[in-house]
């Protein structure tokens, strides 16, 4: 007896069995006669089912769309964290070989203390949280039977998904408490990095502002030098700025003046002056965008849900609204103590050990079970 591959496969073929019989015929092979019976069956499926509605034809047809961006997105993500740490490493590199000195020779000894002491305070709490946020797994629930409890079955993994697990389509896995894959990381940002994810931001932002502001003299400076060099290159071209061409013009009538001396400037000159104007622009586009995206994600933290719990509760907030309830966010524990359990934060020393300085403390809960209105009365910090 013949091996049948799938039921729905077994009846096309003596569905076309028959169907020849009848006829006496057979004018393709069965092999192909079974394909196409095959095909037209699961296209009829669309929309022959009861079940079958407009999104899901939607994601049908684009799920070779989906799975694309998740394909390159996933196999780009090294290429996105080689980029962030050849930019910052950059950035570094020219505040110690050309900012740092020109501090030490030119700065009092309070701005001197200051500047070492902030900006090297800063670069290690990026480099610090920037490592553990992309090697740092951001947690999945168990593949073997347990007893944990879950609100659904996950229709990719076909496995059950705890509260606030989401799956992500890129690394192809379902996350716990998953906000969102950052291609920035080559890593999702879910309930073991979110923490990291966050300070990371928060600490590259403020050293951005740090750099842009305490920068901004420096950068009119260089940008003023370039334009100078530029407009004694256009007005007096092939004529040295240095020696006695620079001493003596002549005149048209052929009578000659003395002139004041050009300033030189060297290929060097022009390096240094390009690079405060790079480390200017890099750092105070990357303030504004970033520190948009920080304010949001502060925003969140706030309300005690991720960017996708935020889509979420905005459509139940929509359908309670609609029967004239009222929804309410079951894991927002209030302002303060959102911020607590997100930080880590259980005495006060923590806000110093935790949060100023690089910690490893593992967050609240295992992500797994989570408390509902928990914080109706405040965390008592001892």
């Amino acid at each position: 007896m013949r091996w049948c591959p799938s039921p729905l496969l077994h009846l096309v073929r003596c569905m076309l069995l028959r169907s020849c019989a009848r006829k006496g015929r057979i004018r393709l092979p069965l092999c192909l006669k079974e394909r196409w019976a095959y095909t037209k069956v699961l296209s009829r499926s669309l929309y022959f089912s009861s079940l079958t509605d407009s999104d899901v034809v939607f994601d049908s047809v684009f799920e070779p769309v989906f799975w694309s961006v998740d394909y390159v997105t996933r196999w780009f993500g090294l290429v996105f964290v080689c980029l962030v740490v050849i930019l910052t490493s950059t950035v570094v590199i020219i505040a110690y070989a050309v900012l740092l000195p020109m501090v030490l020779r030119t700065y009092s000894a309070g701005w001197i203390v200051w500047h070492i002491c902030y900006g090297h305070w800063n670069l290690v709490m990026i480099a610090f949280h920037y490592y553990k946020a992309t090697k740092t797994s951001p947690g999945h629930p168990p593949t073997v039977k347990s007893d944990i409890p879950f609100v659904s079955v996950c229709k990719k993994c076909i496995m059950p998904k705890p509260a606030r697990t989401h799956h992500c389509g890129i690394c192809n896995r379902c996350i716990l408490k998953m906000d969102h894959h950052c291609p920035w990381l080559n890593n999702c940002v879910g309930h073991f990095n979110h923490r990291y994810f966050f300070s990371f931001c928060l600490f590259m932002t403020l050293g951005c502002v740090y750099t842009s502001i305490s920068g901004r003299n420096l950068f009119l400076d260089a940008y003023n030098t370039l334009e100078r060099i530029k407009h004694l290159d256009l007005e007096k071209p092939g004529i040295p700025v240095t020696g006695i061409g620079a001493l003596i013009g002549l005149l048209p009538s052929g009578q000659t003046k003395f002139q004041t001396p050009a300033p030189s400037y060297s290929f060097l000159d022009k390096l240094f002056n390009k690079s405060i104007i790079f480390v200017w622009v890099l750092t105070s586009t990357v303030a504004v965008s970033l520190g948009a995206l920080t304010c949001w994600h502060a925003v969140l933290i706030s309300r005690g849900e991720t960017s996708i719990e935020k889509h979420i509760n905005g459509k139940e907030t929509e359908r309670h609204a609609q029967h004239g309830q009222i929804y309410r966010n079951p894991f927002n524990y209030g302002k303060l103590n959102n911020w607590k359990i997100f930080l880590g934060v259980e005495r006060k020393r923590h806000w110093v050990t935790r949060v100023l300085l690089p910690s490893e403390h593992r967050p609240y809960s295992d992500g797994l079970t989570w408390d509902i209105y928990p914080g109706k009365k405040d965390v008592i910090l001892v």
